[in-house]
């Protein structure tokens, strides 16, 4: 079941994650002499929640949601951060945070049946109305993105063999469930992973990407009209009950990276990355010695660059200045997301984690 898959991803990786020490970030260059160095500026937030979800905006706000229904939100660069989570979310689990702005955002809370739930602020989080609650006992809502500041979807596991999307038009004021007659079926066993909300991903107009694991192969699915028909492709990287696909970074409609592994070996880097360059209709696997250094659950394009990637996992953070064909580790703590925003002096890619750990990239140029 997926509730023990999830209950599997928590514990398969605490061994590894109880190991950060937010003093100690480590920075190295990737290349030669002349090749930017990258670092995490470590950004202390007082919480103790595991915040998989997370909104970057720019240099100065970002929001993180996590376990225990809590919901932060810094507009200083993380010098401070405020609580401003939903009130009585205490047992939900926020996987997801889509932000717009300071002051507005879309969180996510996943969970079998009515633990799938969708929160919208407009005033910074002070209050926080529900726009979405699941009522199919058996789907299991995995992540969100928006194209643009109104349209959106979410994504859930296979209900009755297809994956299931729900829509937005308003900013997240109201979902509406697509019909499943453009979803190709779903494999034996396959899901989405709710690791960092960054399985399902949209790109420009009315593009976006979902992928998967637990099955036979991993797969791609992409759409070209707001999530009312998909396409699907296989993925040569790994896949298995503990293994797939955790997170999908596009630049613009073609360039394409995705990074995942097996979470239960945190360490390994066997097929646990692949590149595409026709807009996911075909992707091409990175090799192990070139690959990031084991599982990694999140992966973002830093802002400014044509084809740098960031991916952040369990057991360290890689950078990639080719658009995902090769890697080199730049930390070796722990991160479960990675978001990047922002444009000129006011970018900046943010990434977040265990105990309350949140953390800003650095680049020494």
């Amino acid at each position: 079941m997926k509730t023990l898959r999830i209950a599997a991803l928590a514990a398969g990786v605490l061994l590894s994650t109880v190991q950060l020490s937010p003093a100690q970030a480590v920075s190295t260059t990737n290349g030669g002499g002349h090749a930017p160095s990258y670092g995490w500026e470590l950004k202390p937030t007082g919480s103790e929640s595991r915040f998989r979800g997370l909104a970057a905006v720019s240099k100065d706000v970002a929001w993180v949601g996590g376990s225990a229904g809590q919901v932060l939100r810094t507009t200083d660069g993380g010098s401070s951060w405020e609580n401003v989570s939903p009130p009585g979310a205490e047992a939900l689990q926020f996987r997801d945070v889509e932000a717009f702005d300071a002051k507005r955002a879309v969180i996510l809370a996943i969970g079998p049946g009515e633990d799938s739930r969708v929160y919208r602020t407009v005033d910074g989080g002070k209050s926080w109305t529900e726009t979405f609650r699941n009522t199919e006992p058996t789907a299991f809502y995995d992540c969100l993105d928006f194209n643009d500041n109104r349209h959106g979807l979410a994504l859930s596991d296979p209900v009755d063999g297809k994956f299931r999307i729900a829509a937005t038009s308003d900013g997240g004021k109201s979902w509406q469930l697509q019909p499943t007659a453009g979803m190709p079926a779903a494999l034996p066993g396959e899901f989405a992973f709710a690791a960092s909300g960054t399985c399902l991903v949209a790109g420009p107009g009315r593009t976006a990407w979902f992928a998967t694991g637990g099955g036979d192969r991993p797969r791609v699915f992409r759409t070209s009209d707001g999530g009312r028909t998909w396409k699907v492709a296989d993925s040569p990287m790994a896949s298995g009950a503990a293994a797939g696909i955790f997170s999908l970074a596009f630049r613009g409609p073609l360039l394409g990276v995705a990074v995942g592994g097996d979470f239960l070996q945190p360490d390994a880097a066997d097929r646990a990355a692949s590149v595409t360059y026709d807009g996911g209709r075909t992707w091409q696997l990175v090799p192990a010695d070139k690959a990031p250094k084991g599982y990694r659950s999140g992966s973002a394009f830093v802002p400014g660059t044509l084809a740098t990637v960031a991916a952040v996992g369990p057991s360290g953070s890689d950078v990639s200045l080719d658009g995902g064909r090769s890697w080199t580790q730049f930390y070796s703590g722990s991160f479960d997301s990675v978001e990047c925003a922002g444009h000129g002096l006011k970018a900046a890619c943010w990434a977040s984690g265990a105990a309350g750990a949140v953390g800003r990239l650095a680049v020494t140029r």
